[in-house]
């Protein structure tokens, strides 16, 4: 099944959904701003254009979707002061899947404009938000009409689980398993790479399109560190999930051929694989790659007693349900108990981080159209 149809993040601003369990995507935005100021100033420095086309792809919901347009505002606007000209029109394009919560988003907007307003002056702008729905795997924008387009933790998710892992297929080629794990036959890390490869080129063509010559791209995704695709810091919490359901199978919970069947549309490239795909494509210019790594829960730094531990477990079961639960109840039905699922997940997850220290890998990318 294609994701477009079943991955969306938990919706509304209750204890489950995505707007009060993304802390992990915060700290990713974060991290990459100086990055996508240094991509903005760059795109201004050749011309200020009369009316600016802003994207942010994979934008979700909650505090995280309008703290990034603020920010590209925020520049854009000393950008303009110290230059002593005036500030650009706005067009500001939030996408994600159609099944994504943009009511969320266009009820924040009116405290947005406010604060905009506040902190610019009442004569700032006109800015114009529009929500745009579909898959950024394809066009989404007229061509030539963006000047900067911006992505964060979303280009990992692939259109579609690769064809030969369907659920439909003859054989479970994957048993036991959501994603690649150490475990996995070769065939499943190639179908893996290969619907990565097919979506991250059409993903460049696409925007190829839309960008203006000399416009600027900031893409933050998860990655790994080496060219192992079944290194832990690519895949090792969709190991613990897959252990967690497994469990409820040895209890009769769930039927096993559910969990063979299931195959999660994700992907973690490494550096070698994005550099080959941004050459082949061969519209943009490669400015910047950096890899940084986060924890699991967006904390760190310091060290952890039992307790501590088995809360972090608690935050991360919460962020992972925060952004898969979608898909696990399409593929799974009304039978599973989501609750009991993310017990057990959380309580391996306290378990495994009390012993050990893996961490996310991530990549910010900055591109600049030719």
């Amino acid at each position: 099944m294609e994701t477009i149809q079943i991955l969306h993040m938990n919706k509304g601003a209750g204890d489950t959904s995505y707007a009060q369990n993304s802390t992990v995507q915060s700290k990713i935005i974060s991290i990459a701003k100086p990055v996508i100021e240094e991509a903005i100033i760059g795109s201004l420095s050749i011309n200020i254009p009369e009316s600016m086309g802003i994207a942010d792809l994979g934008c979700s919901s909650g505090p995280n979707t309008l703290s990034v347009i603020s920010q590209i505002i925020d520049v854009v606007h000393a950008k303009c002061c110290s230059l002593g000209c005036s500030s650009p029109e706005f067009s500001l394009f939030l996408n994600d899947l159609f099944n994504n919560d943009f009511n969320y988003i266009f009820a924040s907007l009116p405290r947005f404009y406010q604060n905009i307003k506040k902190e610019k002056g009442p004569e700032f702008g006109p800015f114009f938000v529009s929500g745009v729905p579909g898959s950024f795997y394809g066009r989404l924008f007229p061509r030539k009409s963006l000047h900067f387009v911006h992505s964060s933790s979303s280009l990992h998710w692939l259109s579609q689980v690769p064809p030969s892992l369907e659920s439909n297929a003859r054989t479970a080629l994957n048993k036991g398993k959501l994603y690649i794990s150490k475990s996995s036959p070769q065939c499943v890390l190639d179908a893996y790479s290969l619907q990565f490869h097919n979506n991250f080129s059409v993903f460049l063509n696409s925007r190829s399109e839309e960008i203006v010559s000399g416009g600027r791209m900031v893409l933050s995704l998860m990655g790994r560190s080496t060219s192992d695709p079944t290194t832990e810091d690519s895949c090792y919490q969709w190991e613990l999930l897959a252990q967690a359901l497994m469990s409820m199978v040895s209890e009769g919970l769930i039927e096993e051929e559910k969990v063979d069947s299931f195959n999660a549309p994700y992907y973690a490239p490494c550096a070698e694989e994005l550099k080959r795909e941004i050459q082949n494509d061969g519209s943009f210019v490669l400015d910047h790659l950096e890899a940084f790594e986060i924890d699991w829960d967006g904390d760190g730094g310091h060290v952890y007693d039992t307790f501590e531990t088995q809360c972090r477990g608690r935050r991360v079961a919460k962020t992972i349900r925060a952004v898969v639960e979608s898909m696990l109840e399409s593929h799974f039905g009304n039978d599973m108990n989501m609750d009991e699922l993310f017990r057990r997940f959380e309580q391996m997850v306290g378990d495994y981080l009390s012993k050990n220290k893996t961490k996310y890998m991530n990549f910010v990318v900055s591109l600049t159209r030719n």
